[in-house]
């Protein structure tokens, strides 16, 4: 997924920060950079960090399907390989739906109907034996 900005200023937040009222993908516009603090805007809210926060900021130029959830974008570009297992419905639909207003979907179209119709398959996470031995 390509944030819809081409601007190199736009960082992503990768962890929740209660305090500042920023969270995991949230992305921003860098407004400031002044000695050693950076003041970023999230949807018109100004926030500054230290050198030491800046881990936690990275810049979204693209980012996965896994990442972009719970967030949206003006529009997405989604790359759709023919080679590519992991795509299934779920992860189609999750991609498309953190557009607001524009999806392009970039590939075959066979690839497309593939995951349209491809359910997820059960996962072997062994969490309830996991819970149960405890």
């Amino acid at each position: 997924m390509i944030d819809h900005s081409t601007d190199p200023r736009n960082p992503r937040w990768t962890r929740n920060d209660y305090e500042r009222n920023v969270f995991n993908g949230d992305i921003g516009t860098v407004i400031e950079l002044e000695d050693a603090t950076l003041t970023v805007d999230f949807d018109g809210a100004a926030k500054q960090y230290t050198r030491y926060d800046l881990r936690a900021l990275k810049l979204a130029y693209a980012m996965t399907i896994h990442k972009s959830q719970g967030g949206e974008f003006p529009a997405v570009i989604v790359p759709v390989l023919r080679d590519n297992r992991m795509l299934t419905r779920n992860l189609l639909y999750t991609a498309i739906t953190r557009a607001k207003v524009l999806c392009i979907l970039v590939g075959h179209d066979d690839a497309i109907q593939r995951a349209a119709q491809t359910t997820l398959t059960r996962r072997w996470t062994r969490l309830a034996h996991r819970l149960s031995a405890q």
